[in-house]
């Protein structure tokens, strides 16, 4: 052992840390050096810096062997043994819910297991939580981790928390959104629909895909800035509120870019889009911040278990779920909506978690939107 030591560093691996989930730290030992200094130096202190040199030979020793143990007991856990649950918020046949499944199918391909969505609307994107805090630890129980956790408790008193409640997995996408009307609505523009709403207060319709979700929102604290109030119609999935702008029961939406094949179709008409710059998609609409309305507007999601999971299973289901993440199918299904990857690790998504709630309280409370603490 103290030959090898000598000849090569001695690898330490703490798996979870740095920015890739794991950090390396190299220790060289030059023993030459060591035994230069013990003929220099007394002989009643040679005793003591032979201990030192042998017990830091044990100690990289022992390390390595924990680091080889670890790596072994993760590659050989016996899991999954049943098919894995993953709740989707959202009502069912929505660009994400849709898009999930076919995550969920390449995902457990790898795993030897189905993966079964299980879709609960409602509450804006938030009612799986509940169910995450109440399962097992044992990677059985997922769900989506959409952007309205992170501002829920900021708005509404609730019995969990979406970082101390949860286990990262890895983040998955983000989606955009976007201003659209029903194909027969007169409207052609972002300015004629203020100038419709301006001059008759109060009438102007707009379905989004529940309270508290970003279109909420954005168009809460859009049209207050410009003087104009509107009635609110929250659906339980974006599934539902296409089909009412669709039909012209509501007058406008705002929504996630489910919106696309309504579009493609010619069913709804696409106004403007909240992204950073036009969409590759449909570049001949324009965004709100070109407009000049000041507004930027993502939602990333990705995938978590309750708190506590062990870590090799995590690392089972992150391997799984990013493969599947960029398998082409995915990617296809994701271009169908103008989506890409957004790819974190756990290590990552946890941080991007903290930061994203963090976020939202700064703008639940710049907008007066509520008081309340997680």
């Amino acid at each position: 052992m103290a030959q090898m030591l000598r000849a090569s560093p001695v690898p330490l691996r703490l798996v979870g840390l740095g920015h890739s989930g794991q950090a390396y730290f190299w220790f060289f030992i030059n023993m030459d050096s060591i035994d230069r200094t013990e003929n220099n130096i007394p002989h009643s202190r040679r005793h003591h810096l032979r201990q030192w040199r042998n017990g830091l030979l044990w100690g990289c020793a022992w390390a390595a062997g924990v680091t080889k143990a670890t790596e072994v007991h993760a590659s050989t856990v016996d899991f999954p043994r049943r098919p894995i649950t993953l709740w989707v918020p959202w009502a069912a046949g929505g660009a994400t819910d849709l898009s999930l499944r076919v995550l969920a199918e390449l995902a457990g391909q790898r795993l030897g297991q189905r993966i079964i969505i299980e879709n609960r609307g409602g509450a804006g994107g938030t009612l799986a939580m509940p169910i995450l805090q109440q399962a097992q630890a044992d990677g059985y129980t997922l769900a989506q981790m959409p952007q309205t956790v992170f501002r829920m408790p900021w708005t509404h008193p609730v019995t969990w928390h979406p970082v101390r409640d949860t286990t990262p997995i890895l983040q998955v996408s983000g989606v955009t959104f976007g201003l659209f009307v029903p194909s027969s609505s007169p409207w052609r523009s972002v300015a004629e629909v203020l100038a419709w709403a301006k001059q008759h207060p109060g009438q102007l319709s707009i379905a989004t895909n529940g309270i508290g979700t970003t279109p909420h929102v954005v168009m809460d604290d859009w049209l207050a800035r410009q003087g104009l109030s509107f009635i609110h119609v929250p659906y339980k999935g974006v599934a539902e509120q296409m089909l009412g702008v669709a039909s012209g029961q509501v007058m406008m939406g705002v929504g996630a870019n489910g919106f696309a094949p309504y579009v493609e179709g010619g069913k709804v008409r696409l106004l403007a889009t909240m992204a950073a710059k036009r969409s590759a998609k449909w570049k001949d609409v324009p965004t709100l911040h070109e407009l000049g309305h000041g507004i930027i507007a993502t939602s990333p999601y990705g995938i978590a278990g309750p708190k506590g999971m062990p870590p090799a299973i995590v690392q089972v289901l992150h391997d799984a779920f990013k493969a599947a993440m960029f398998d082409a199918t995915h990617i296809a299904e994701l271009g169908k909506y103008d989506q890409e990857l957004a790819y974190l690790n756990p290590a990552d998504y946890a941080y991007a978690m903290q930061m994203a709630l963090d976020k939202e309280k700064e703008v639940v409370h710049r907008l007066g939107l509520g008081g309340s603490k997680p």
